[in-house]
């Protein structure tokens, strides 16, 4: 198995494809690395020589923000709108969507498993 970066690359997969593995590298960016270091596209990972492998890894450093440095500017990031108490800071804090989506219904992923609530009891009807 192909590592970049700390993150092992799928062999069976095209190197564009395994690329995206990587935290911080989607489509275009990783289209973007092939086209610069003049890999195939269409090649897969395992076909890979060491040379390449030393060559992308070169190239993402020096180019790119990825993995652990990326992950690390985004904490920072989130902590420092939670320090200046904004909006968004204050949606992170609370685990609830950031960008504006309704929480009446749906935003389960943020808002996390449903807590049932004990609803009134319901008055006795006629008989």
């Amino acid at each position: 198995m192909v590592r970049i970066l700390g993150v092992d690359i799928p062999d069976n997969k095209r190197v564009e494809i395994s690329l995206t593995y990587i935290f911080g590298v989607g489509n275009k960016r990783s289209k973007d690395i092939i086209a610069a270091l003049k890999l195939d596209p269409n090649m897969r990972a395992h076909r890979l020589k060491s040379e390449d492998i030393s060559n992308i890894t070169t190239f993402l450093q020096k180019e790119y923000v990825v993995e652990g440095d990326l992950r690390r500017q985004v904490q920072n990031n989130i902590k420092r709108l939670i320090n200046i108490q904004s909006y968004r800071g204050l949606r992170h804090r609370s685990g609830l969507p950031v960008r504006g989506q309704r929480t009446s219904t749906n935003a389960r992923t943020r808002k996390g498993k449903k807590k049932s609530i004990a609803g009134k009891k319901k008055a006795p009807g006629p008989k």
